[in-house]
């Protein structure tokens, strides 16, 4: 509900408990640490001028993750109609690590979001359809070409 009401501490707690699954949603779909940074503060921002209120914690994560999904696209269409690359350089403190993220980065960004939507924020392929306004069918054939690309940049890897 508009104008619902929300403390300085309360939103400072929401901050606290959801800025890191924001950023790692942003950054999953853009590919990007800049972007992901912009994303979430604007995420948050979207927040504060909607003051929403949530039924439970999973309400306000889905809420959030809604608000992130549809910036982060905003975002990447605006980059290419720029005809600007991606930035795909991300830091990561080993090198496995670092293989697995330059693998998941080198899928696009719609099979990024359903992969880290499925696998690192645990949605079932329902509430992802749910949150990305696609078929459940469409989410499930996602995740199955991005496993079937991922498996086969591995392969290349190895």
């Amino acid at each position: 509900m508009p104008g619902h009401q929300y403390s300085q501490s309360s939103f400072e707690e929401l901050v606290g408990r959801q800025e890191n699954r924001i950023y790692r949603t942003a950054l999953a779909i853009l590919g990007n640490v800049q972007d992901a940074e912009d994303q979430t503060q604007e995420t948050f921002l979207r927040y504060l001028e909607k003051h929403p209120a949530f039924e439970s914690e999973a309400h306000e994560s889905a809420w959030l993750i809604t608000v992130t999904r549809n910036g982060c696209i905003s975002r990447l269409r605006s980059k290419a109609r720029q005809n600007l690359p991606l930035d795909t350089d991300i830091p990561v403190p080993g090198p496995e690590e670092r293989e697995e993220i330059e693998e998941l980065f080198a899928l696009p960004a719609e099979d990024r979001e359903v992969i880290h939507l499925y696998y690192y924020e645990g949605y079932s392929t329902g509430e992802i359809a749910k949150m990305t306004h696609s078929r459940e069918s469409t989410v499930r054939s996602r995740l199955s070409r991005a496993r079937g690309k991922l498996k086969a940049l591995m392969e290349v890897e190895a």
